[in-house]
């Protein structure tokens, strides 16, 4: 088995609230951290009521000081959001309290709606692939002479900034990992189709840079692991509908597992949770072992991430637990 690791986007249940959803990511990395998975990633989502994780970099720092052994990361930083200069700034300071326990991952993709997108770049110009050029020079001290920006000192100074994570769904974001000599994470949770294309591509095109001589691909994949098939296959109805509440504009807390159950879907309705959920592996102990094997074998993946989107903090520790022992972690 390939490393295992975990993508948390503090899912928010019809019975809890965003405050605790927040509080149950933080148990939930500790006790992920005793299971033996390699790293934690938290998501950065904007005004989704069903999705409480929206200021990684103070996840990760709370998460890091309650944890001790795996390392922590942005899953990710998503650009058209952030301001280069304060992205090494924050990150360098993570670093220098967390030494070789962090990662940034960066997205090129807003992470939330037009609306909400608006807000949170008023008066932002760049594009995200400037902003990632902007990100290197500062950690890499690399803005030509001529640049304004030449004689910044982003502090904590002496501070390496943490593995850089390229994240992306298309054969865009490989495309730009390979060339730059990133590290590169596919985000398979939602976009399977694409994953086993991309990862070859990244592989392929890969250009060895000073930080990273070898690619290294991780692929995130949506997984509930019940005590049995048939009772994963019940825990993930509150994900199918909330995803089609999500795509359809209704968003919404993760309804109960009964009131998904109850849910009569259209047949586009249908079409939508499927493809969300294209890959998935859903089962008892058994069946996720093996689904988990194949994708790392036939995906050539180096490391999975595991994404499971229960509302219930039980629910989600206990699947985590349940892929541990199977898996020998």
């Amino acid at each position: 088995m390939v490393p295992l690791s975990v993508l948390d986007l503090a899912p928010v249940g019809i019975s809890s609230t965003p405050c605790q959803a927040i509080l149950d990511s933080t148990a939930l990395a500790c006790r992920c951290d005793a299971l033996g998975y390699t790293r934690y990633w938290v998501a950065e989502h904007h005004s989704m009521a069903n999705i409480a994780a929206s200021a990684p970099e103070v996840l990760i720092a709370h998460i890091a000081a309650t944890t001790t052994r795996m390392r922590i990361g942005a899953g990710g930083i998503m650009l058209p959001n952030h301001n280069p200069l304060r992205v090494v700034e924050i990150f360098r300071t993570l670093e220098a309290l967390h030494p070789g326990r962090i990662d940034l991952g960066l997205g090129r993709a807003p992470g939330t709606d037009p609306v909400t997108a608006a807000a949170l770049q008023r008066g932002n110009t760049h594009d995200p692939n400037e902003r990632l050029a902007e990100v290197l020079a500062f950690a890499d001290e690399t803005f030509p002479a001529e640049h304004p920006f030449q004689g910044i000192v982003p502090m904590p100074s002496g501070v390496a900034l943490p593995p850089i994570w390229m994240l992306g769904s298309t054969r865009g974001g490989a495309s730009i990992a390979a060339s730059l000599g990133l590290r590169y994470a596919f985000a398979g949770h939602f976009a399977m189709r694409n994953a086993k294309a991309a990862i070859a591509y990244y592989r392929d095109q890969f250009k060895p840079s000073v930080n990273l001589p070898t690619p290294y691909a991780i692929l995130a994949v949506t997984v509930v692991c019940g005590p049995d098939d048939e009772q994963a296959e019940r825990m993930t109805a509150p994900i199918r509908l909330a995803i089609v509440r999500n795509r359809t504009g209704r968003r919404a807390p993760i309804a109960s597992v009964d009131e998904a159950l109850a849910y009569r879907f259209t047949e586009q309705e249908k079409t939508i949770a499927n493809e969300f959920l294209m890959g998935a592996i859903i089962g008892g102990p058994r069946r996720v072992f093996d689904g988990l094997t194949a994708l790392a074998r036939d995906s050539g993946a180096d490391e999975l991430m595991l994404s499971t989107l229960l509302p219930n903090r039980e629910e989600r520790l206990q699947s985590y637990e349940r892929v541990s022992a199977a898996a020998g972690l």
